[in-house]
């Protein structure tokens, strides 16, 4: 059987997806049973070819756009058309980082289910029954119905919608299963994790102090007066407008876990310092990375796990 792990990225969080692929290999006891891959969103045309027009996203008509950030998310659903409807995958976006083997997920015993994955967090998994379709774990074979390219061009007809789409409710809930919220760790970061997803955008730990250039949800199910403020934003001042700042991350720990793991990457010459500037001049990366990867700690030696080393100070 065919074991692959995909990440999914556009050129805004390249760097994140570069990073995603080295943890993934660092962290792993069994990289000669699985193949680690990067889908760029800029090698499928029929992306480009919506650009600017109206399709569906939680019953709003949006604009796409493909230089937003998430530009790049329904390729998430590629990985089985990639594989040949066989063998199975892993898919992660690109600001997720394993912290422990990712072969414990792709061999893992899926009870027949379709796919696994785990639920949202918030009004999203609560009220919207929402499943977090960031990371996956893919039987292809039972996937033959997915066609990401043909399901993208139906929500220009008004044919589906991205968020039911992302929320997995398309699919028949019988054949989905769910596995351990670790291996999808929604900004939390503890020894039990084992995949951590920066998935707060605005604290991303390689995004402090740039622009935002990502378009906040304009429906809120709770409090429906917030959406009509984000769309008068939107409408009066243009789609980025008025949104501030990304933060630091209000975590240490994965602060310095992601740039441990850009710091090794720099050091082994898997990014280069030109290609550091670069991201940083594009504001695809912080313009004080250089400082950050200076005081960032090494991180523990081997596969052991980001914070082993913290674990067992607490326990002496």
């Amino acid at each position: 059987m065919k074991h692959a792990v995909y990440i999914q990225t556009n050129h805004k969080q390249i760097t994140g997806a570069i990073v995603a692929e080295y943890a993934i290999r660092r962290y792993s006891r069994n990289n000669d049973k699985f193949d680690v891959h990067i889908i760029e969103k800029k090698d499928y045309s029929w992306f480009d070819d919506r650009e600017g027009q109206m399709y569906l996203r939680d019953g709003v008509r949006r604009k796409w756009l493909n230089n937003d950030l998430q530009s790049f998310t329904l390729t998430r659903f590629m990985p089985p058309e990639l594989m040949g409807y066989e063998g199975r995958a892993v898919v992660i976006d690109p600001d997720v980082f394993p912290s422990s083997d990712t072969w414990d997920l792709l061999s893992r015993d899926m009870q027949g289910k379709s796919l696994m994955c785990r639920p949202r967090s918030g009004t999203k998994g609560i009220i919207d029954r929402c499943l977090a379709s960031s990371v996956m774990l893919l039987d292809c074979a039972k996937l033959h119905h997915w066609k990401v390219e043909q399901w993208f061009n139906e929500m220009f007809e008004q044919k589906r919608d991205y968020m039911p789409w992302i929320c997995l409710r398309y699919e028949d809930r019988d054949n989905i299963g769910l596995f351990e919220n670790e291996w999808n760790d929604f900004d939390k970061l503890t020894p039990q994790t084992r995949m951590l997803h920066t998935t707060r955008r605005k604290t991303q730990p390689w995004k402090a102090g740039l622009p935002i250039d990502w378009r906040p949800a304009e429906r809120f199910r709770l409090f429906p007066p917030a959406a009509w403020v984000m769309r008068a934003r939107r409408r009066l001042f243009g789609e980025y407008a008025l949104l501030g700042n990304y933060k630091v991350h209000p975590d240490k720990n994965q602060e310095n876990f992601f740039f441990g793991l850009l710091k090794e990457c720099v050091n082994k010459g898997i990014i280069s310092e030109d290609f550091v500037r670069e991201e940083m001049r594009q504001n695809h990366v912080r313009h004080d990375a250089f400082e950050v990867l200076d005081r960032t700690p090494d991180l523990p030696p081997g596969p052991q796990h980001p914070l082993s080393v913290i674990t067992r100070q607490a326990a002496a």
